[in-house]
C-alpha cells in the first residue's frame, strides 16, 4: 500500500479533528468519515454518467433528482450551519435508502449522523475534497489510489486488538490470496469479515489478468454472465458488529464492488447453518475468544467453546468439496494437547488435503499484539499425503512496535516456492520442506514447524591441549615481564 504523504497528512488531520470534536470512538469516526467519502463517490459517479450521456446523446437521470441537496457538489457550497442541516436531513437519509433492498441498504438502515459541530463537518468535507483532488492526479489510477487511501484510513483504527480481533496487515492478506488463488465464478467467504480486506483482495486478484498497469480494465471478461456472477454472487461475509458491517460494506463499494453480501450474524451461533456453499474461504478469525455452549451451533465436529478451533471447523463445513481455504490461526492450534485440538488437526489431515502450514513471526500483528501465528492452507475433501512447511522469519517490516519497512522479506519466496512445490525441480531448504502425513500422525498430529525443522549445529574446532598450555605460558611470561618493568618505573 502506497499512500502519498500529503494524503496521509490530511487523513491524520481528520482523525485529530474528530478526536478533538468529541468523537473519540474510532469505529464511530470511521463510520462518519466513510459515509462522507461514499457521498463524494456517488456524486463523482453521477457526474461521470452525466458527462458520458452528453457525449453519446443519451438521456441520463441523476440519482439526486429527487433530493438535490444530498449531492456533495450542492452541500459543499453551503456555509457550515446550512451544510450541517443538509447533510443531517438530506444526505445521510439518502445513503441510508441507497440501493433499496440490498445488503448494503440493510446495513445502513440504522446509521446515525453524530457530528454535532458544524466546523468539524465543513473541515472534514473540505479535507475529503482535497484528498480526491490529489488522488485524481495519481499515476497509478484513481480507484487504486482511493482503495489505498481507505486502507490507510482503516489502519488508524486504534481499538484493533480488542477481544482478540486484530486487523490483518494488507501484505499478509495479499500473500494468502495469492496462495489460495480465487477465480472469477467462485464464491468467496469470510466468516469474520471485519473491514472486508480479504474480500477486496480477492476481487483485485480476480481482476488482475484483465487490468492494465494504470489500474483501468483492459481485456473484457469472457461474457456478461461472468460479470453478473462477479457483481452479484461472489463476495460473502459475516460479522457480529454492525459498525464493522457498515465499514466493510462501504470499503467494498469504494473498491467498486457493487453488490456484496455481508450480514450481521454470529457465524458460530445456532442462527447460522450454511454448509457446502463456498469455493474459497479467506479469514483471520478472532483469537482467544469463547462462545456460550447454549449459543453454539450443533453442527460442529469437535467439542469445544474456543473460537480459534470452532472457526476452522466451521470453515470446513461451509466449503464445498474441492473448495480452498487460507486461514490465520494462533500457534496453539497447531500443537494444543486437548482432545478438541487433536481432533481438529486429525480432521485437517485425514478428511481434507492440508496443503501448507506457514509459520509467521510474532511481530506480524504488532503493535496490537505479539501473538505467534501461522497461515494454514487446505482443500476440503480427500486426505493428506504430505504437508509443506515454511518458516517465515521476515515479512518486509521490522518486528517491533514501529513496523518500519525493511528489505528482508520472505513473502515473495513463499509465493514462489508454494507454486513450485509440486514440480520436479522443487528443492527443499532450511526454511521450507515437506513432512509426510504419517510422521505427523505419529507425533500426535502436531503441526508446529519447530517439531520438524532441522537444527544444524555448527562444529567448533578448538586448539589442542598442548597449544593452549603454550599460549598460557607465553601470556604468563609477558605478564611477569610487564610487572618487572612497572616496578623499575616506580
Amino acid at each position: 500500500m502506497f499512500v502519498r504523504s500529503e494524503v496521509k497528512s490530511k487523513i491524520d488531520s481528520i482523525w485529530n479533528k474528530f478526536w478533538s470534536g468529541g468523537i473519540a470512538n474510532p469505529l464511530n469516526a470511521i463510520e462518519q468519515i466513510s459515509a462522507l467519502i461514499f457521498l463524494k463517490m456517488l456524486s463523482e459517479r453521477d457526474n461521470q454518467k452525466k458527462l458520458q450521456a452528453s457525449f453519446t446523446g443519451e438521456e441520463y437521470e441523476s440519482i439526486f433528482k429527487d433530493e438535490k441537496m444530498a449531492s456533495w457538489d450542492e452541500f459543499r457550497e453551503l456555509d457550515s450551519e446550512s451544510m450541517m442541516q443538509s447533510v443531517r436531513d438530506k444526505a445521510f437519509p439518502f445513503i441510508k435508502n441507497y440501493n433499496e433492498g440490498s445488503e448494503f441498504n440493510k446495513s445502513l438502515k440504522d446509521l446515525a449522523f453524530i457530528i454535532t459541530k458544524p466546523s468539524l463537518l465543513s473541515e472534514t468535507v473540505e479535507s475529503i475534497q482535497e484528498i480526491f483532488n490529489i488522488l485524481e492526479k495519481d499515476e497509478k489510477g484513481f480507484m487504486d489510489s482511493l482503495g489505498d487511501m481507505y486502507e490507510y484510513l482503516l489502519s488508524e483504527i486504534s481499538s484493533s486488538g480488542k477481544n482478540g480481533q486484530f486487523r490483518t496487515p494488507r501484505h499478509i492478506i495479499q500473500m494468502m490470496t495469492e496462495l489460495v488463488n480465487p477465480q472469477i465464478g467462485e464464491r468467496v467467504f469470510d466468516p469474520s469479515v471485519g473491514t472486508a480486506g480479504f474480500l477486496v483482495s480477492a476481487y483485485t486478484h480476480m481482476l488482475a489478468p484483465y487490468t492494465k498497469k494504470d489500474g483501468t480494465l483492459g481485456a473484457n471478461l469472457s461474457d456478461k454472465a461472468s460479470w453478473d456472477k462477479l457483481s452479484n454472487d461472489t463476495f460473502y461475509g459475516n460479522d457480529s458488529d454492525i459498525s464493522m458491517i457498515r465499514i466493510s460494506m462501504m470499503n467494498m463499494m469504494l473498491h467498486d464492488i457493487q453488490n456484496p453480501h455481508i450480514k450481521q450474524i454470529d457465524t458460530l451461533s445456532k442462527n447460522y447453518n450454511e454448509k457446502d456453499k463456498y469455493e474459497v474461504v479467506l479469514a483471520n478469525p478472532p483469537f482467544k475468544g469463547s462462545i456460550d455452549k447454549d449459543d453454539k451451533n450443533d453442527g460442529f465436529s469437535i467439542s469445544s467453546t474456543k473460537t480459534e478451533l470452532l472457526f476452522v471447523d466451521l470453515i470446513v463445513r461451509v466449503l464445498d468439496v474441492g473448495g480452498r481455504c487460507g486461514v490465520i490461526i494462533p500457534d496453539g492450534v497447531l500443537f494444543g494437547s486437548s482432545n478438541a485440538h487433536k481432533m481438529l488437526r486429525q480432521n485437517l489431515l485425514e478428511k481434507n488435503e492440508l496443503k501448507a502450514v506457514i509459520s509467521m513471526p510474532s511481530g506480524v500483528f504488532k503493535p496490537y499484539a505479539g501473538v505467534s501465528t501461522a497461515v494454514v492452507v487446505f482443500v476440503k475433501g480427500g486426505s493428506t499425503e504430505k504437508v509443506w512447511f515454511y518458516d517465515m522469519q521476515a515479512d518486509g517490516y521490522t518486528l517491533d512496535d514501529k513496523r518500519n519497512v525493511t528489505e528482508i522479506n520472505d513473502i515473495p519466496d513463499i509465493i514462489k516456492n508454494y507454486a513450485l512445490k509440486d514440480k520436479a525441480d522443487y528443492k527443499e531448504s532450511k526454511k521450507h520442506f515437506f513432512i509426510d502425513a504419517q510422521q505427523i500422525k505419529e507425533n500426535d498430529y502436531d503441526l508446529s514447524i519447530n517439531r520438524y525443522k532441522t537444527i544444524e549445529y555448527e562444529e567448533i574446532e578448538y586448539a589442542s591441549t598442548s597449544e593452549i598450555l603454550e599460549e598460557i605460558d607465553k601470556l604468563s611470561t609477558s605478564i611477569e615481564s610487564n610487572l618487572v618493568e612497572l616496578k623499575e618505573l616506580l
